[in-house]
């Protein structure tokens, strides 16, 4: 369902009124003129259980919304969470006894600039394991300025995560499209999320000299932003596509900060996108989950607002092919979903939190 409205009290009552004891995801884009603790009190008045993030866009069907809410509804839920205190370290996860004989989707929406969110898939998949598909995405802000970005019941937050797991069968397809210019180097010096050293030098000289090796470009503060999203990392995964980490802004130090962290003496490459990867590899993650989920009734698309950054004007053919491929398996099907600030999946048994890709679900029963 898709709202227009921005008065708290009109959004709730509308969400009350199709909710039907379900509880409620909600999806909201930051331009949108909203007051989220307001519409927290009127949702608590109505008795309404839910859950919600803020985003630089919200994707409804195969339209592009920087303002409104697109809300989603789901039933059979196991349990809905909130986890704060990631960057400290300071949080513990809620055990929750699943069904092993049933399926399950653990979504989640975490504060995406915050540190210590690959810990926190970490600690989430120890304690849910392989009952779940995992899916999700990191909300907050495209000014990088980092303030409360997910919303429950309990309150309005910031370092944080919210977890709902429900009762569904599905399927998740992954795909970015990026490849490799120069590599592998080692990041020998890290925090958090936040490369310090690259083969033992300042991580920002080592990757000037990379970047400039291409394009022929000098990277500076003022354009590091529009030069570096061509320029993500990749993580090197054996037997598996790389993990793309976006390095969104440097310090003072010659530090590059990530969106996610990056574990020291990790081996990275730097990987440079063509419009026409990103495109196909749209279509591959859509064509992946519909083999391995046929007859969906539901499908999330969370895809990287750095993508839109790079493709521009083109990111909406990517979001038309994809919708395109998804409804020729259910024309009826509501798809829902955002840009985020980072994407979480569990695709080819790793739980991660990706950058620069696309990550589709498909949800129904069997």
């Amino acid at each position: 369902m898709f709202i227009s409205s921005t008065d708290p009290h009109n959004v709730a009552a509308k969400i009350k009124e199709k909710a039907a004891g379900r509880k409620v995801i909600l999806t909201v884009p930051e331009k949108t003129i909203l007051d989220i603790p307001q519409l927290i009190e009127e949702l608590n008045k109505l008795d309404v259980q839910f859950m919600g993030g803020i985003f630089p866009k919200i994707i409804c069907q195969n339209d592009l919304y920087d303002e409104g809410i697109v809300v989603n509804f789901v039933d059979r839920v196991a349990t809905l969470f909130v986890t704060q205190n990631l960057r400290e370290k300071d949080f513990t996860i809620p055990s929750t006894a699943l069904d092993r004989e049933k399926d399950y989707c653990a979504f989640t929406m975490i504060d995406g600039l915050t540190g210590n969110i690959s810990n926190y898939l970490s600690e989430l998949y120890r304690v849910f394991g392989t009952n779940c598909l995992y899916l999700g995405g990191g909300a907050g802000s495209l000014t990088l300025e980092q303030k409360p970005c997910v919303f429950s019941n309990e309150g309005f937050f910031m370092n944080a995560a919210i977890t709902i797991i429900y009762e569904t069968s599905g399927s998740i397809g992954v795909q970015h499209g990026w490849e490799k210019i120069e590599g592998p180097i080692i990041a020998t010096k890290t925090d958090k999320n936040i490369i310090q050293e690259l083969n033992w030098r300042n991580a920002l000289e080592v990757y000037k000299e990379i970047v400039k090796s291409d394009c022929g470009k000098e990277l500076n503060e003022d354009n590091f932003f529009d030069i570096a999203k061509s320029y993500p990392f990749g993580i090197v995964k054996d037997n598996s596509e790389c993990v793309v980490r976006d390095p969104i802004a440097t310090n003072d130090k010659g530090e590059l900060i990530c969106v996610g962290e990056v574990f020291n003496n990790t081996m990275l490459d730097v990987l440079k996108g063509k419009e026409e990867n990103l495109l196909e590899s749209a279509n591959k993650a859509a064509q992946l989950a519909v083999e391995s989920f046929p007859n969906p009734t539901s499908a999330v698309i969370i895809d990287c607002i750095s993508r839109t950054l790079f493709l521009e004007d083109h990111f909406q053919k990517e979001l038309d092919n994809v919708v395109s491929l998804l409804k020729k398996e259910n024309d009826q099907m509501f798809i829902g979903g955002a840009l985020t600030l980072g994407e979480i999946s569990s695709f080819n048994g790793y739980l991660e939190l990706f950058n620069k890709t696309i990550v589709i679900g498909l949800f129904g029963r069997k």
